[in-house]
This record gives C-alpha cells, structure tokens and sequence, in this order.
C-alpha cells in the first residue's frame, strides 16, 4: 500500500527564536495521503513545525526528507513549487485589493503588457468553485467576513496544485455549516492523492477527519498516535502535561444577579442589523449565536462605540448613554474582546507589557506621567494569572502564538476591571488548556457581579457558560433561550429559520 510510505520525515528540527526555543530535536513522518493531526498548547511549536514545511521558517537545527531526499526551502515559494500549500490560522491578504486580485497575484493574467481583468475574473470564480464558495470575486477582501476571508484562503491553497498542505488552525472563524464544508474537502484529498497536516485545538475535528496525531509540548514530540486508539482525555493530559476533566465546564454560578447593567433598545445599524433589544444583568452571562454574517460581531462593536451610524437606545445602569467611541466605553467601563486580535485587539509591535497595560495607564500614571514600577506590577499580575507562554512580560506581542496573543488581549480587560466585558470569539486559536482557563476567568468575573456578552460560534461553549442564549440571524434577533431549552438542535433550528 502507498500510503504506509512517508511522504515527509523530518529529522531533528530544531528552531530558535528570541527568548524562546520553539523546537527541540523534532522527530517525524507523515504518511503520504493520509491526514496527519499536530495538536498541543499554544506555543507548543506545532504551528513553527508547520511553517518550516511550508518554507515560512528555516530551521536552526535538522533536516527535512520529501520523498526521501532532503529537500530545502529558502521561501514559501519554493515550497510552493514543491507541491506544499498552507491554509494560515492568521489571514494574510492585501486588505484593499479585491478577491479575484488577491487570488491571482502569482499569476495575473495579461495581455499586450495590460491585466485582463475578465480572465482574472474567470480565474478566481474557478478557484472558489474548488470548494463550492459563492462570493463575488470583485469585492474588496476588507468588506469579507473574518469566515468569507477563510475561505478564499483555503480555496486559493486548494487550486494551487498542492501535493501537501498543511491546515493552521482553518475553522477557527467559520461558522458550522462552513466548517462542515471543509471537512467534507478535506475527506476528499486523499483520494486526490494529497497528504493533509491538519493543526487544530478542536479535538472534535482531529477525531473525525485525521488518521495519526502526534502531540507537541514545549518544543518535543510527546508521542503520535492513531487517531482510533486514543481518547479525548488521553490527548488532553498528553498536551497539558495534567489531566482535564472538561474542555467546556458548566458554571458554578446561577442564573445572574437582578441589577440590570445594560440594556439596549432597538440597536439598528444600516445594512448590519436592525432592531436589536436585550439587557444584560449584573452576574450574568448572555450568549450570542448565529452563522458568521448574522451581525454578531456588527452588534458588539456597536456597543463600543464603533459604529457611527448605530442608532437606538442604550442603557447603563438604568441612565441612556451615548456611548459613541472606545473611549466612552472604557469610562462606562465597559470592554470588548475583538473577534480579529491581530487587527483590533493588538498592537504587535509593543511588548506584552504595553499591550496589557493600554487600558489602565490612567491609573499608573502620576500627574500624566506612567510610572513603569507601577504598570510593570499590574502588567506581571494578569501575565502570570493567564500564564502567558512568552519568556518575560517584555517580550514582542508579534513574537507570540496566536493563542497566547490573545491571552493578552483578555488579561488587558481583567487589568482594567471592567463591570461589561464584551468577548467575540474569546477562545479562538487558543488550546484546551487555556480555554479552560479562560471559561473559569469568565465564570469568576460573573461570579464578582460582572455581566458578560459572551459570542462565540463554538456551541459548546455557549450553551455551557450561559445563562440564557440570544440567536442572531440575517441581522436581527431570532429569538432567545433561557438555559435549560439552549440545547445545539434549539439554536441551530433558530440560526436557519426553521421552525420549532
């Protein structure tokens, strides 16, 4: 049989960044046309591994075998050339270029030195056609969804002729029904004779789509597996190093306090929603759901003063407020989580630091000057409390994972003590560990009378965490759950319109 051949080995791969070791002697094959699972905490190297294959990274240390012989690669498009895609966990296109533009910049098709902007079209329709996406290819990738942007990538990795590719964390912002899409494409490959590196957190996806796990921590190979011969716990404790006895623990509190904190009246906003109403209670956790474009997210940066155009009424602590920037916001102290961390939520180019300490600075300051002891002191509290992997709290926002980027964006609102915290996706690319840690951080603050907007497309984790459920679709409120009737089949019959 041919697939019992690896088609990659690597050989001691080892990588060095500042501060951090991120590979250690790494030891591997993957089975040619199989679909080959990298899981572990973030920062555990496995999202360094797959970027070395895919010519992003070189290593420090080790070698790489492509069909047995050792192969190279100075960049991604020497990769690219080797038969090797790669579907990122962080999107990365030219924001105010098109779809069919961003699509075609390695080959754009040209006639008598001029772009023919009809067969770019025509390139890009096929491309999507791979994966049976309907966008309009003329539109500029800014306008897309975080879900539609997903997309496009995979689509573009997938018509790209790959022989490997290696998926980063690919449904971390797709709704349910896409996300079944790409698994349906990603059962299709091996028979297309193309071997899969599938990087999730999701152990739920891992089981259902991967034949081999291998597990990273620290840097190492713990050990691979097959996916038939081990349990969700058994690969839990292998990747935290302790076991986990739930990645999504019910709440230990009850159904939220009576003072209101927020309560918005008919919220519309032009062509994103309209006629939006609920309230939020002191101690309580509201989930919102709904498909990606349902206008979630639309909604929770109304609140925070990020929409000019919002109208309606808001209410905190029972007296209407205008709340018409961030700024505003923060002094009704009220946060907000960021669905996109690497656009909204950071600034990579601060430290760890810095980026904890943004919303505070106020009250590390004196007469308008920071007093470094001061933030250095609160910004160390909340990195050891959310055990962010980095080697110091100075180190470069940039230089993180993913996962442990956004840790810092939710230890910036626990350093800000805020009574509303808004959290849009607040576990996306983080690993189980650190998402039972977040989900207990949330429950501690409704615990301390804090009330929360909790909006994530991880079913799970909202029938869990809430207190009662609000659907979201085609921009207006669907309808709402208390938790005892937030079941996966009650919300999803509300996310499509269907009847009860």
């Amino acid at each position: 049989m041919e697939n019992i051949h690896p088609i990659i080995r690597f050989e001691g791969i080892g990588k060095r960044f500042p501060g951090v070791q991120a590979l250690r002697g790494v030891n591997l094959e993957i089975r040619r046309g199989t679909c080959h699972a990298l899981i572990g905490e973030n920062g555990a190297g496995k999202s360094t591994l797959g970027k070395i294959l895919a010519g992003l990274y070189q290593p420090d240390e080790g070698r790489l075998i492509l069909d047995g012989r050792a192969v190279g690669f100075r960049s991604p498009r020497d990769a690219f050339l080797a038969g090797i895609g790669i579907v990122h966990q962080e999107l990365a296109f030219c924001e105010n270029l098109s779809v069919a533009e961003n699509l075609c910049l390695g080959s754009l098709p040209a006639k008598r030195g001029f772009i023919c902007r009809r067969s770019m079209k025509a390139m890009a329709e096929q491309t999507l056609a791979v994966i049976d996406a309907s966008l309009n290819v003329e539109t500029v990738m800014a306008e897309l969804s975080m879900g539609q942007q997903q997309l496009v990538q995979i689509a573009g990795a997938l018509a790209g002729g790959a022989r490997i590719i290696v998926f980063d964390e690919p449904t971390s912002s797709l709704s349910q029904v896409e996300a079944r899409r790409l698994f349906k494409l990603v059962k299709s490959l091996p028979a297309r004779g193309i071997t899969s590196i599938y990087i999730s957190h999701r152990l739920e996806e891992i089981f259902e789509l991967c034949d081999n796990i291998t597990v990273l921590r620290d840097g190492c190979v713990v050990a691979t597996k097959q996916a038939s011969a081990v349990s969700e716990k058994e690969l839990a404790a292998m990747m935290i190093g302790r076991s986990l006895d739930a990645y999504y623990p019910r709440r230990t509190t009850g159904s939220g306090g009576k003072t209101e904190l927020l309560r918005v009246k008919n919220l519309s906003s032009p062509g994103k929603f309209s006629s939006i109403s609920f309230s939020v209670n002191a101690g309580e956790i509201v989930g919102l759901a709904g498909l990606v474009g349902s206008g979630r997210t639309e909604v929770a940066l109304a609140l925070f003063g990020l929409d000019q155009q919002a109208s309606g009424d808001v209410l905190i602590n029972a007296d209407k407020t205008l709340i018409t920037s961030p700024g505003e916001a923060m002094r009704h102290r009220i946060g907000l989580v960021p669905e996109d961390r690497k656009r909204c939520g950071l600034i990579l180019s601060m430290n760890a630091r810095e980026n904890i300490s943004l919303a505070i600075l106020e009250k590390t300051a004196t007469f308008g000057w920071v007093r470094r002891k001061k933030e250095n002191e609160l910004a160390q509290t909340y990195f050891d409390r959310l055990r962010v992997c980095a080697p110091h709290v100075n180190a470069l926002a940039a230089s993180l994972s993913g996962g442990n980027q956004q840790k810092l964006v939710v230890a910036r609102w626990l350093a800000a003590d805020c009574r509303l915290l808004i959290m849009d996706e607040p576990t996306r690319g983080v690993d189980v560990g650190a998402k039972a840690e977040i989900h207990g951080i949330i429950d501690h603050m409704a615990r301390s009378e804090s009330g929360i907007l909790l909006i994530s497309s991880e079913l799970p984790e909202v029938i869990n965490l809430s207190d009662r459920v609000l659907v979201m679709r085609n921009g207006r409120l669907a309808g709402e759950l208390p938790r005892k009737q937030a079941s996966q089949g009650a919300i999803l019959k509300l996310m499509a319109g269907v009847a009860a």
